[in-house]
Formats: structure tokens, C-alpha cells, sequence
């Protein structure tokens, strides 16, 4: 009887029930509900699924993921392996068609990264340091991967939450960006009708990736990895002899590498690193900054309206690197106010140079930080 007595000892004493503390169980309850966002209601049920799966994995003590896969998926977030590979599965699925057409809506790209640099200065004021803050801004971007980058190079402290909270407001750009559009906006400036945009010829989407990787990686070369990778990407879709590899990088590989990203960085969500007044504070500001973002693409598709006479102001919200959601909401939006509006193609152009205006926004926050000596 004592040893049966033992031996169950021994057994709770292993288990992780003998560590499992209020704390854990809330980061679990957390993980239950993004299941039931990603799965039920539909909120980017590719990533927030394994993030949430991930996030109740890493609030179960005792498992042992100092080592093996989970240990290999954790370095390819450390290492900054899976969020290049993201983007070149993104450039391989992009059609930079629309912003060669358009080329002046590259500033509505531009001007959709003030929400970075405001929730930047928020962050400041709140009391983290510049490279949190930096990693923190970039949430407005809407962009996962860059945010991931960011952070694990500067606050891989807070990449659980950063990650949580840009997927989340990725998913939500169809409940958010709306209201942000109208109130920026009146009813004839939605209504207005942009030409049809110009062909785009082959040997012009051939050169863009190769002349845009070379001019700002020489001008940031912090980012040559990320912005490499989406231009390959985009390269190899567009070279048209390389189909094979294409169907890879935006099929077979994109999904594989998304499932361990997401998953990693679910795996981040610990209660020790989670659950606290800072992770509200990083989900409040990444809310500002995306809010900011929509407004700052906006208000400057009126101003571009005014110059030229042609821009539909609606367009500049997809400034925001969400793609495509970003550029579908802009064509909801003007379709409703106007019926024989066609925007989606048009809202594409400032939607891809959103992207690579987050990742040069990224880039220039790692210069600068790295001039001070705050980054490597």
C-alpha cells in the first residue's frame, strides 16, 4: 500500500497539474476564445487557429519544449527564418500590376505608416523603451510577419503579444476601417468613379522586384531579408517560366511555414510574459496605431484628390498592409455608396505599397535605433 501510495505521488508530483496556477488557466480560457474567433467567426482561422492552439500548448507547465520540434520552431522565429519565407509566399501571390499602373499611390502606402510612428510615440510615453516601442508601432502596418521580425529582433519579450494583437487587427479590418472611412469622408467623395487603370507590360513587372530590391536594400539593408524574399517571390511568379516554383512558395511552402510561425508564436503566450498590464497597454496602442494608419491613407487619398481630380479618397485606407483584405473593404465601401464603382484594383496599388512601406518603415525604425546604439 505504500508503495501504491508512492508511486501516485510520484505520478502528481511529475504531472503538470502540481504547477498549473490560476494564471495558466486564464491563458488558456484566452486560447479557447481564439479558437472559437479563428474557427467559429472566421477571424484569419489560417493564423489565429494555431496561435490560439498554440498559446494553450505553452500555458501547460512541465512541456518540455527546451527541446525537440518545438524547440526547432522557436528558433525559426528567434532566427528570423519564417517571416521571410512568409513574404515570399505573399510576393508570389501579389500582383504589383495595379501600383505600376498607379505609381503616385506608392504615398498612400507611405502615408498609411503614420499610425507606426504615432503608436511609437504612445509607446514612449507609456514608459517602454525605444526598441519596444519600435516593435509596438508596427502594429499599425497590419502587418503579421514584419511585426514578428521586428519584435524578435527587438522585443522578443513582447512577441506574444504583439503578434496577437497585429493578427488581430488584421482580421478585423472589415468591422474597423469602415467607420474610420466615413468619418474622413463625405458621400460624394465615396461615389467618385477612377478611370480604368493602364496595361502593365511583362518586361515592366520583370524589373520592378529585381530595381526595387537593389534600391532599398542598399538604402536599408536591415530589411534586404524581407524585402529579398517578397521581391523573389513576386520575380518568380511574374518570370513566367518558373511556375513550378511559384505554386510552391505561394502553396506548399507558404502553408507549412504559416502553421509553424503562427504556432511558434502562439507557444510565446505564457502566462509569465502575457498576462500583465503591458500586453493591454500593446493591444490599446496597436488599436491607435492601426486607426491612425487607415485615417493618415485617407485623408491624404482627399488630398491627392484635390491635386489631381481623379482619386477616390476611399482607396488610401488600403494603404495598410492587410492584402488584400484591405483593398476588398475599399471596394465595399465605394460600392455602396456608389454602385458603378470598381475599386478594388485601384485600392490594390496603395495596398502592396503598404506592404513595403510597413517593411521600410521597419527598416528605418532598426537604422535609426541602431544609430543609437539600441539595436544591432
Amino acid at each position: 500500500m505504500t508503495d501504491f501510495i508512492i508511486a501516485v505521488q510520484s505520478v502528481w508530483n511529475d504531472s503538470g497539474l502540481v504547477a498549473y496556477t490560476w494564471q495558466h488557466a486564464v491563458m488558456t480560457l484566452v486560447g479557447i476564445i481564439l479558437i472559437y474567433l479563428a474557427f467559429v467567426k472566421e477571424f484569419e482561422p489560417l493564423l489565429l487557429g494555431p496561435i490560439a492552439f498554440g498559446c494553450i500548448l505553452a500555458n501547460l507547465p512541465k512541456n518540455g519544449f527546451e527541446e525537440g520540434v518545438f524547440a526547432l520552431i522557436h528558433a525559426g522565429i528567434q532566427f528570423e527564418i519564417f517571416p521571410p519565407l512568409i513574404f515570399m509566399g505573399v510576393g508570389a501571390m501579389t500582383d504589383f500590376g495595379p501600383l505600376l499602373a498607379n505609381p503616385k499611390t506608392l504615398l498612400l502606402g507611405a502615408a498609411a505608416q503614420i499610425g507606426v510612428f504615432v503608436a511609437l510615440g504612445g509607446a514612449m510615453f507609456l514608459g517602454f523603451t525605444a526598441p519596444q516601442a519600435a516593435a509596438i508601432g508596427i502594429i499599425g502596418g497590419a502587418d503579421g510577419p514584419t511585426s514578428i521580425y521586428l519584435a524578435s529582433k527587438l522585443a522578443p519579450e513582447l512577441l506574444g503579444a504583439i503578434a496577437v494583437a497585429a493578427y488581430s487587427y488584421m482580421s478585423l479590418v472589415p468591422l474597423i476601417q469602415p467607420p474610420i472611412m466615413k468619418l474622413f469622408t463625405t458621400a460624394s467623395d465615396r461615389k467618385i468613379v477612377m478611370e480604368q487603370l493602364r496595361p502593365v507590360s511583362h518586361f515592366e513587372k520583370v524589373v520592378f522586384p529585381i530595381v526595387a530590391t537593389i534600391a532599398i536594400s542598399l538604402l536599408l539593408p536591415s530589411i534586404t531579408a524581407l524585402l529579398g524574399m517578397l521581391m523573389f517571390g513576386n520575380l518568380i511568379n511574374e518570370s513566367g517560366v518558373t511556375a513550378r516554383l511559384s505554386d510552391t512558395a505561394q502553396n506548399a511552402l507558404m502553408n507549412t511555414v504559416t502553421i509553424f510561425l503562427a504556432l511558434g508564436t502562439g507557444c510565446t503566450m505564457s502566462a509569465e510574459h502575457f498576462l500583465n498590464l503591458q500586453t493591454l497597454e500593446i493591444i490599446g496602442l496597436g488599436l491607435v496605431a492601426f486607426i491612425f494608419g487607415t485615417a493618415g491613407g485617407v485623408i491624404f487619398g482627399k488630398i491627392m484628390y484635390m491635386i489631381d481630380g481623379k482619386t477616390n479618397p476611399l482607396i488610401g485606407s488600403a494603404g495598410v498592409s492587410a492584402v488584400p483584405m484591405a483593398a476588398r473593404v475599399s471596394q465595399i465601401v465605394g460600392s455602396k455608396a456608389n454602385p458603378a464603382n470598381f475599386l478594388l484594383m485601384h485600392a490594390m496599388g496603395p495596398n502592396v505599397a503598404g506592404v513595403i512601406g510597413t517593411a521600410v518603415a521597419a527598416g528605418t525604425m532598426l537604422a535609426m535605433l541602431s544609430a543609437a546604439g539600441f539595436a544591432k
